[in-house]
């Protein structure tokens, strides 16, 4: 099978290289997956420059958390699936449900990854596609998906209609919290540098729309323009946090995600003012994902795609995903 791989020692998404590597056969309670398509996240950046959790990689590795296709074999025990079955990758394979059970996690060199034409992934580390979208759709969700849809509607502060929710910037998982809020009977308030994609985020349901630059302290806009909002999806990290504390309303949470600003440090003062709470998400578990996929069926969600590559064009995937035209989820294709 062919496969794109990462050098040990990597320090950036250029050292990809396309090899040829034996097909892999799934053993007891594993199952083989054709790859039909993948997406990238911010964090496969961070894997291939060596500067994710554990640092520069100690072998090679396959890279990507985020892959869909179809079940082509599986080994003895398997019982929850069967050849045939469209399925996605789940971040934390070994992560069903109930409380965290982070582990290794995919597409980091500790656990296979997905941008190659054949996985084995244990049993527990596939969930069944939602009905209603194909591969490249389905793809966009594991990572980015799961992180939206934890942050909304999991933990002690779930997202009811009528609320408020501000998504910072045009990414993947910002764009899919803002489809599953307003799918939720949401208001969303969204910022972003780029009055362009301000226009395409209006166009996919935010009403509120801020650009950060034009408008430097928009957690205080946010407080005092519209009333605050009660969830802001943070993505950006310790660089950003401050002004999203700031823009809640009584009893709001900030769920925290943030990789893409880490350096900072946030003073929590705001969230004595208002009551609020800082509440930490990494990805999710395979039973979120089954609900994830469900509102997705349930509510007609279409993951927004901003770009899609084929597999021979895995470098120029990762060179539009890092540079300023990516909006929504890039994906990877493969025939």
């Amino acid at each position: 099978m062919r496969a794109w791989q990462l050098p040990a020692g990597s320090d950036g998404f250029d050292t990809l290289q396309l090899v040829t590597l034996p097909d892999p056969e799934p053993g007891p309670g594993e199952v083989l997956v054709r790859i039909r398509a993948c997406s990238i996240n911010y964090r496969d950046f961070a894997v291939a420059a060596g500067k994710y959790f554990g640092g520069a990689l100690k072998n090679p590795a396959v890279p990507l958390s985020d892959g869909a296709g179809e079940v082509v074999g599986v080994g003895p025990g398997v019982t929850a699936v069967k050849t045939g079955d469209r399925v996605q990758s789940s971040f934390f394979p070994y992560w069903v449900e109930g409380p965290p059970r982070m582990g290794p996690a995919l597409g980091d060199g500790t656990a296979p990854g997905m941008l190659a034409e054949l996985v084995v992934l244990p049993e527990s580390g596939v969930v069944p596609i939602a009905r209603s979208l194909d591969f490249a759709q389905a793809a966009t969700l594991p990572c980015a998906g799961v992180t939206a849809w934890n942050a909304l509607y999991e933990g002690p502060r779930a997202l009811l209609p009528g609320m408020r929710v501000l998504v910072l910037g045009s990414g993947g998982v910002s764009m899919l919290a803002l489809q599953l809020a307003r799918a939720g009977g949401c208001e969303v308030v969204a910022t972003s540098s780029s009055d362009e994609k301000l226009a395409r985020i209006g166009d996919l349901g935010a009403v509120h729309l801020i650009n950060y630059r034009t408008t430097p302290e928009w957690g205080q806009h946010v407080a005092h323009a519209l009333g605050g909002v009660d969830k802001v999806i943070e993505v950006g990290g310790a660089g950003t946090a401050e002004q999203s504390m700031a823009a809640l309303r009584s009893q709001g949470e900030v769920a925290f995600i943030g990789v893409l600003s880490p350096d900072g440090g946030p003073n929590p003062r705001a969230l004595m003012m208002s009551g609020g709470s800082l509440r930490g998400i990494f990805v999710g578990s395979a039973a979120m994902a089954r609900r994830l996929n469900a509102a997705i069926d349930a509510n007609g969600i279409d993951p927004e795609i901003g770009a899609r590559f084929g597999f021979e064009q895995a470098k120029d995937a990762y060179a539009h995903a890092w540079g300023p035209d990516s909006f929504g989820k890039t994906v990877i294709e493969l025939d």
